[in-house]
């Protein structure tokens, strides 16, 4: 999804494997509506507009040209905040997708017991030249994802002899390793 909460530089993206015998529509039903839980989730844990100012003007109207080169080198303020941050996310995360659990098993016409689906989820705000992002911290070079069951993120980068190179993201979650389950 580009556009992603409202932002033209930002952009959702999410795998949904589905399996059992609805696990098509699960996985269909959790395309449509995690994004949108999300989304929600981020506003009220990190607690700020994600499209505007607090005097109701949008991000990119008043911002210097020059914003991120003042931010480049980070301070232990500036760690502690990228680190509150984070923190925010996962918890939206965790928080979408217990959500979208419920909800699931409310569809009586989806069998949610014997199917499901897996999720790979990200968030990437696209770095725009001249534009300061939402948070100073985050200048446009994070990933922030989310995953759930044994599907993997993987990012594919180049070396400096411009090979490609895959970089593991996530590792599987699998209900019969003890480090996987999920405490309430």
């Amino acid at each position: 999804m580009e556009n992603y909460n409202g932002r033209s530089d930002t952009v959702f993206c999410g795998v949904f494997d589905g399996h059992g015998p609805h696990g098509h529509l699960i996985a269909r039903k959790v395309r449509d509506i995690l994004p949108l839980r999300l989304c929600d989730l981020i506003y009220e844990d990190c607690g700020d507009s994600p499209t505007s100012n607090p005097d109701g003007s949008t991000l990119e109207e008043n911002l210097s040209p020059h914003a991120d080169a003042e931010c480049r080198s980070p301070t232990l303020a500036g760690q502690k905040e990228h680190q509150e941050f984070f923190n925010a996310m996962k918890e939206s995360f965790r928080k979408a997708f217990k959500i979208v659990d419920k909800e699931l098993r409310l569809q009586r016409n989806i069998d949610s017991i014997c199917s499901g689906t897996t999720a790979v989820t990200l968030i990437k705000q696209i770095p725009h030249a001249g534009y300061l992002k939402l948070r100073v911290y985050h200048q446009g070079h994070d990933l922030i994802v989310g995953n759930l069951g044994d599907s993997r993120a993987v990012l594919g980068t180049r070396d400096q002899n411009d090979k490609l190179v895959a970089r593991q993201l996530t590792v599987d979650l699998k209900p019969d390793h003890p480090s996987n389950l999920l405490h309430s």
